[in-house]
């Protein structure tokens, strides 16, 4: 991760040595946490690096070719850094993480021996396990593209190209009723067809699980009642009166690309496609060939 600071290198090749380990994550949601395997605090870089967090790290494999550098960081949770809860919802996946070998007798000399994201993180016996991927496990990703007849973008990415912010394609609302984080239900979402938020998201706008959301499996009406299921619980607090948003869905079909979102110049699928009859089909003398389309 670069060459070796001259004077952390003649502090090392002296023999006795006062070095230590500091990582630093950045959160996607802005929280920065420090720590350090020394027994005082440290402060470089904009941060102060704690040293009661009980953070340790195995050695970090790191190679000159392609392959994936990786390590562990274990250490304790608690109230005070990273939180159980905070684990469970998610909030570290992806985080940054840099790791930096320093003199604690001076922490200019330091050197930058890690850098990378939170891959899997599980708690175990009240304390914490984070593997950390390096630089190069975005190389692992599959790329090109899939042509199906469905649509591969994302509803609003740079692909999709569709504003969520017009009006009539999202709704911000306090929760009325809540059923195990998984089940909202209000007495009606006006000017909002039923099933116009299925396959859509639903993103919590403030309260202690704000920055969290879920996918939607259901948008029903029963009654009176407007339901809304969720995939999967909000791993938080969502009480009566927290602020949601609701996100219209898409189904990734052509006609749904035209009639709900009037997109179709950036739809990403290939609806004239042939299906698998057609590749296998043999050739007959009735009917009209007219090289058309088969849809």
């Amino acid at each position: 991760m670069g060459g070796l600071d001259p004077a952390l290198e003649a502090h090392l090749a002296g023999g006795l040595t006062t070095v230590c380990h500091a990582w630093k994550i950045s959160r996607k949601d802005g929280k920065v946490f420090a720590f350090t395997d020394h027994d005082l605090p440290l402060s470089f870089d904009g941060c102060t690096f704690r040293a009661d967090a009980g953070l340790s790290a195995k050695a970090i494999a790191q190679t000159t070719g392609l392959s994936v550098d990786n390590t562990e960081a274990i250490g304790a949770l608690s109230d005070a850094s990273i939180r159980e809860d905070e684990i469970e919802q998610g909030r570290f996946d992806s985080a940054e993480v840099v790791a930096w070998l320093v003199n604690w007798g001076d922490v200019d000399q330091r050197w930058l021996q890690f850098r990378g994201t939170i891959g899997e993180m599980r708690r175990v016996d009240g304390a914490f396990r984070a593997e950390l991927r390096g630089l190069t496990e975005a190389l692992n990703r599959t790329l090109g593209r899939v042509y199906q007849k469905p649509c591969t973008a994302v509803l609003g990415d740079k692909q999709c190209r569709f504003d969520l912010g017009l009006p009539g394609y999202t709704l911000t609302i306090a929760v009325d009723v809540e059923e195990g984080g998984r089940r909202f239900i209000w007495d009606g979402l006006p000017g909002f067809d039923e099933q116009f938020f299925i396959r859509g998201r639903l993103d919590v706008v403030d309260g202690p699980a704000q920055g969290l959301f879920g996918l939607i499996k259901h948008d029903r009406v029963k009654g009176k009642k407007r339901i809304i299921d969720l995939w999967e619980p909000i791993k938080g607090d969502v009480s009566r009166g927290t602020q949601v948003k609701l996100i219209a869905g898409c189904n990734k079909q052509f006609e749904t690309c035209r009639l709900k979102f009037n997109n179709v110049l950036n739809f990403q699928g290939f609806p004239d496609l042939p299906g698998e009859d057609w590749v296998i089909a043999v050739p007959k003398s009735s009917g009209t060939n007219t090289g058309g389309s088969l849809r």
